[in-house]
Parts: structure tokens; C-alpha cells; sequence
């Protein structure tokens, strides 16, 4: 199959590209999503657009809100109707989790059902999920539009929160003893998951996660362990963080519980080539 992966030089893309190399079901194309030189490029020859572009979280400014609109909800829409127009089969979306919001305060649970309704709290999620939403009422019968509602991805040579918790490992010998649940994805899981979408046409919203729950506690200790460093959780300063949560963003992020619930995600055996601890050791090898 050929496959446009559309938005160049993005950590998901250029890892899908990796884990595809000695494959030869697939052969992927690299467009560039900047400027609207991709408006002349000629999709007909490819069976699926992947759409990696996007903006991240990386800023609550308002001066940015029309550029997140711009590249996040109207740049899916346009390549889209495109693809569509000139007989792609299939067009996989990234969304993200933050179209449900985040929990305010640590005892703020988020465990999300397919009956669960969105309810992004800034622009960057609005934006992800009216694309997310429009992308959606163009598939039909020779269109199959997949939405990948993402939660964290991590791996070797991510960017994020991932890589400064493990690296807070080498400067702290001790941590909250909160046991939270994150649903996560490492990066090749995920790259699974790609192959297991293309190959299978899965169109409607999907929610592609790890086996299992992660804690923010098992991201230090099990990152302390593989590098021989002793670590030391205590539950002292619990209440406290407790107490500070609904009005501190950052302990919500780094303590916060928000998951999948595993009906959403029926699939994870097959996709699921790695368990978390083993990631882990993938991720010290080859990234540190």
C-alpha cells in the first residue's frame, strides 16, 4: 500500500517511517504540509493519507488561537475533502484525548466510555475536535475516515512531560506515594496500530492505548530501577498535594487520573507488542 504521511519532520511520523523500513507492505511518501504546495500534489496514486500536521499544546496564548484553527482543524478538512475527491481509500486523522478536557483536582477520576461527551476546555482541544467531528461525516462506503483519539505517546526521542519525569529520577531520591491512572501509548504500539488500521480499513473513532494503566509513581520506579538509582515513596505530603490540586494545572497533569476504559479498545492484544515495563527498557536502551 502507499501511504502519504502527511506533516514532515514530526516524532510520530518519522517513527512510523522507521518501524516500516523492512516491511514491504508498505511504502510511504512524505508531504510537506507548510505553505500550499501540497494543494498540486497528486493523491490519486495513494491508497491512505495518514495526517500527522497539527500543533501541539505548546501555548495558551490567545494571539494564537486563529493559527491553531487554521492548522488544526481547517488543514485536516482541506486535505481531506482532497483525498477524498481524488479516490484515497482511507484518511487517518490524529485527535487527541484532550478533546475531553482534564481532570480539576487529583480525586477528579476521568475514566472515558463510549457514552462519555467531549468537552475540550482551550482552544487546542476545540480546534482537534472539529476536525475531528467534520472528518468524521465524510467517510461512507469508498471513504473510511479513522480518528485516533490519542492519549500521551511516548518512546525513544519524544518530547514532553515523558523524558522530564525520567529524567527527574537523577536529581530526587524521593516521590508521592499517589497511586493514578494514565492511559498511555508507546510510540511502536502505536506504529503497530497505524499498520493494524491500514490494513484492516477501520473507519469511526478509535482509542488505541497500552494493555495497561500507567501511573505516574510506576513511570519514576520502574525509570529508577532500570537505571540503579534507589527510590523512596512517601505519602506524607499527600494531603497537601490534594489540597493544592483543583487550583494547580501542573499536579493535575503529573498526578491526575484520566483513562481509556479498556471497552473502548477491543483490539489491544493485537497491536500491543510491547508492555509497559518492557517499553520502558526499550526506552532506556535507545534513547539514554
Amino acid at each position: 500500500m502507499k501511504i502519504c504521511v502527511f506533516g514532515i519532520n514530526s516524532y510520530i511520523g518519522n517513527m512510523f517511517g522507521r518501524s516500516c523500513q523492512d516491511d514491504s507492505e508498505f511504502e510511504l511518501v512524505y508531504v510537506d504540509s507548510k505553505g500550499n504546495a501540497w494543494e498540486s500534489q497528486d493523491f490519486r496514486s495513494f491508497d491512505v493519507i495518514l495526517h500527522i500536521a497539527g500543533i501541539a499544546h505548546i501555548s495558551m496564548d490567545h494571539k494564537m488561537e486563529s493559527i491553531y484553527y487554521t492548522v488544526n482543524r481547517d488543514l485536516p478538512i482541506r486535505v481531506a475533502n482532497k483525498a477524498k475527491q481524488e479516490g484515497v481509500k482511507q484518511f487517518i486523522f490524529l485527535s487527541s484525548m484532550i478533546v475531553y478536557g482534564d481532570p480539576h483536582g487529583i480525586k477528579d477520576i476521568v475514566n472515558i466510555k463510549s457514552d462519555t461527551k467531549p468537552k475540550p476546555e482551550n482552544f487546542y482541544g476545540k480546534s482537534k475536535l472539529e476536525a475531528d467531528e467534520c472528518l468524521q461525516t465524510l467517510a461512507d462506503d469508498s471513504f473510511y475516515v479513522s480518528v485516533l483519539r490519542l492519549p500521551m505517546v511516548y518512546g525513544q526521542g519524544c518530547k514532553g512531560n515523558f523524558p522530564k519525569l525520567v529524567e527527574l529520577t537523577k536529581r530526587i531520591k524521593i516521590f508521592p506515594d499517589i497511586n493514578n491512572e494514565r492511559s498511555m501509548i508507546y510510540i511502536d504500539n502505536l506504529c503497530e496500530f497505524f499498520k493494524l488500521c491500514i490494513r484492516n480499513r477501520y473507519s469511526g473513532v478509535f482509542y488505541p492505548q497500552n494493555a495497561e494503566y500507567v501511573s505516574t509513581k510506576a513511570i519514576i520506579g520502574c525509570a529508577a530501577a532500570i537505571a540503579g538509582r534507589k527510590m523512596r515513596f512517601i505519602s506524607i505530603i499527600n494531603p497537601i498535594i490534594y489540597l493544592l490540586s483543583p487550583k494547580i494545572n501542573s499536579l493535575n497533569k503529573v498526578f491526575g487520573s484520566k483513562t481509556y476504559d479498556k471497552s473502548l479498545c477491543p483490539d489491544l492484544k493485537k497491536y500491543n507488542l510491547y508492555s509497559f515495563e518492557e517499553s520502558m527498557k526499550r526506552y532506556f536502551e535507545q534513547t539514554l
